[in-house]
């Protein structure tokens, strides 16, 4: 019964509502913006490179590493992996289409974080609850919004990404499919629940250190089997754009086609428009909000255009057979084992691991950011003993439920989360134009951008900008 109701509630956004919403919102932001995405592909660049006046700061190197971390994780692996199995080579074209034109609407929400951010003990904070409310005096729809964000990061992501790593260890011949799944579950549970007490900073530091030269290390190892399959790629391309197309495919069941799958898992990966990344681009220190609007461009560029290429060029240049046998990490596995052998699983197995680790706590961040806008302050530690205990358990329980499951619980709080912040930030996204406007003039007369509310007329209330 729980399945009959996730797959319809699925079907219904994803076979209309959030398709529309998406690209329809994506072409608005891209034309208005006179498709920033490409336009400003260097600002981006220098976006980045930027620091914080006082060097304590959160800089936008820093908001940029919290939001990758989340989205650069398992859903690059297995998220492809199983838009591939179960979509078809089609799926990658619509990875790439919700990736181009969503970029555009990372721009507007993460610009419209920096405008509305407020002043806080530790430093600047935000995301869409807090432009929800300061534009719209609707509290109601911004507690609404935050309770989607805890229910999909905090269960259904997280979920997701246990089940996902636990199932790397499906390849190797001590995996028991009914007692493996919880004790690697118990054994990443505890691992977590150690680090968001406070024991494991060292951990989280080495982590931090260690994943972006795991991710360089995956996508390079990802390239070098696509070159060594080259003359494979002619019909690889032909095989994409062929089934992204094949309407009679397509309409003869669409809740299973590479349109849905591959705006899915695009969506899953990026999570462009969906509200997510704006809390992280609220607490950077800029000088104007259009940096970090830049810099989560940015972000979704090496999600998606990078890393999920990656990994789809590796698993269709290898020869292995995309089945349902085979969605998430075994069609991985296989693939990379075709052309490294026995290592192969091995890579992908540690690269899950640091991926997945990741994830969770870039999740819990954005969890803690809303808990402690619905509360009006910073739990106490009591609260924060319990929150960890509940997050950790539900970090085991996804371990050992069905991946079909999970996939629909975080595909759901995911388009809840999605379905508030589009319409939001369509609303307001010509304060976000403005910004753009105010940031290219100033770059043309080769000053540093600064940026005054008064200089786009924003008739509400900021903490910051004036």
């Amino acid at each position: 019964m729980l399945d009959k109701i996730i797959g319809f509630l699925n079907d219904a956004l994803y076979g209309y509502i959030l398709i529309i919403l998406l690209i329809a919102g994506g072409l608005y932001f891209s034309f208005r913006t006179k498709f920033v995405q490409f336009r400003l592909l260097k600002e981006q660049f220098r976006a980045v490179t930027e620091k914080p006046k006082d060097g304590k700061s959160v800089s936008s190197f820093q908001a940029l590493m919290v939001s990758t971390a989340s989205r650069v994780g398992t859903g690059n692996i297995v998220g492809v992996s199983t838009a591939l199995c179960l979509g078809g080579f089609g799926s990658m074209f619509w990875m790439w289409l919700i990736a181009v034109i969503g970029a555009a609407s990372a721009f507007v929400e993460s610009t419209l974080a920096q405008i509305y951010k407020r002043k806080g003990a530790e430093g600047s904070f935000g995301g869409p609850a807090y432009y929800i409310e300061a534009a719209f005096k609707k509290r109601w729809l911004a507690v609404l919004f935050s309770v989607f964000l805890i229910l999909a990061y905090g269960i259904g992501f997280n979920m997701l990404a246990s089940y996902n790593l636990q199932s790397t260890f499906s390849a190797y011949e001590f995996y028991n499919k009914s007692s493996s799944p919880w004790i690697i579950g118990l054994i990443l549970a505890v691992l977590v629940c150690f680090c968001l007490l406070g024991g494991g900073k060292r951990i989280i530091s080495a982590t931090s250190f260690i994943v972006p030269f795991m991710g360089m290390a995956y996508i390079l190892v990802a390239l070098i089997i696509t070159f060594l399959n080259a003359d494979e790629l002619p019909s690889i391309f032909k095989e994409i754009f062929t089934g992204a197309f094949d309407l009679k495919a397509i309409f003869g069941g669409f809740s299973g086609s590479c349109i849905m799958y591959g705006i899915k898992r695009g969506l899953y990966s990026n999570e462009a428009g969906v509200g997510s990344a704006p809390n992280a681009s609220a607490s950077a220190e800029v000088s104007h909000p259009v940096k970090q609007g830049l810099v989560q461009v940015l972000s979704v560029f090496i999600d998606t255009i990078l890393v999920c290429s990656a990994t789809a060029f590796m698993c269709m240049a290898s020869g292995i057979e995309p089945t349902k046998e085979l969605e998430g990490a075994p069609y991985v596995q296989a693939a990379i084992k075709s052309a490294l052998g026995e290592y192969g699983p091995i890579f992908i197995t540690i690269a899950m691991i640091l991926f997945a680790f990741t994830t969770l706590l870039g999740n819990l961040f954005y969890v803690d950011k809303s808990v402690i806008y619905i509360m009006k302050k910073k739990p106490s530690k009591t609260f924060y003993t319990v929150y960890c205990v509940i997050a950790s358990l539900i970090i085991l329980l996804g371990a050992g439920l069905d991946a079909g499951l999970l996939w629909g619980i975080a595909d759901i709080t995911m388009g809840g989360m999605t379905l508030i912040n589009m319409p939001v930030i369509i609303i307001l996204g010509k304060y976000a134009f403005r910004a753009l406007d105010d940031y290219s003039a100033q770059r043309k007369k080769r000053r540093r951008p600064k940026f005054k509310a008064k200089n786009i007329e924003l008739p509400h209330e900021v903490d910051y900008w004036q």
